[in-house]
């Protein structure tokens, strides 16, 4: 479960300051958890409860708990976390794709991965991309462990999803910018999924891409894992940033769902 929380640390320090390259340092002075790692700590909590309780209390308290992470919450997110009675608002960022990690370990079916997926993003990002975007992640994970092709799980993407994966990598870089949407992150982050040969290349890939790269990288990085091991000096480097409570959830998580 440490995938998107490395993803994250790794593309924090370039989200504001893009690197097209496959070639840098993973982890840096300047590396360090963002909103991407918390969000997808709290949506695992309720994923480790069955999904039975509502999540937005959950999500409130996690990121109450850290007001001001680097990369800083969106405005409209900001408010809803401090809102009395939080409602959804309309939103299709890619938040919730960033989060939605979990759902794509803990449930071994498509029905109800895509189920629990939605629900995840529906509490903030109930327009149609919001979910999809969740979904199409979520998805990609459940194939990627279950051993799918990746050639298979890029025909059934474009298949389920309506996502546009013609282009490469080295195609989408040269012109890709800063985008804050899901239809804008998540084909591109399933990309470098797709091409990657191992967990740390998913990785470095999402990041050359560009864009607002630490969430593109914890996306990628959430669905690498599902295919691909974490190298153990990784493991051990973000281990080393992360707060104690946010990494017990996603130990805890990975020995739950890892160890089946």
């Amino acid at each position: 479960m440490l995938g998107a929380a490395i993803g994250d640390i790794v593309g924090s320090r370039f989200e504001f300051a893009n690197h097209k390259s496959t070639e840098f340092t993973l982890f840096h002075p300047h590396s360090n958890y963002t909103d991407d790692t918390i969000c997808t700590v709290a949506v695992t909590e309720w994923v480790l409860k069955g999904c039975q309780d509502d999540l937005a209390p959950i999500l409130q308290t996690w990121c109450r708990r850290y007001p001001n992470p680097d990369g800083a919450y969106g405005a409209r997110f900001s408010n809803w976390i401090d809102a009395e009675y939080p409602a959804p608002y309309g939103s299709w960022g890619n938040g919730s794709a960033m989060r939605v990690s979990a759902v794509g370990w803990a449930f071994d079916n498509l029905p109800d991965t895509l189920a629990q997926a939605a629900a995840s993003a529906a509490i903030t990002h109930n327009h149609p991309e919001g979910i999809k975007g969740a979904q199409a992640v979520a998805a990609v994970m459940l194939w990627a462990r279950q051993g799918q092709p990746k050639n298979w799980i890029r025909q059934a993407v474009s298949s389920e999803f309506g996502y546009d994966l013609s282009l490469s990598c080295e195609q989408i870089s040269p012109d890709y910018r800063f985008d804050e949407s899901c239809q804008g992150t998540v084909p591109q982050a399933i990309t470098a999924f797709l091409e990657a040969q191992d967990f740390e290349h998913a990785v470095r890939l999402a990041v050359s891409l560009g864009g607002d790269s630490d969430t593109l990288a914890a996306i990628t990085g959430a669905m690498a894992e599902a295919a691909h091991p974490i190298p153990q000096p990784l493991r051990e480097a973000a281990l080393a940033i992360l707060p104690r409570d946010l990494a017990e959830v996603l130990l805890l998580a990975g020995r739950v769902w890892q160890g089946r």
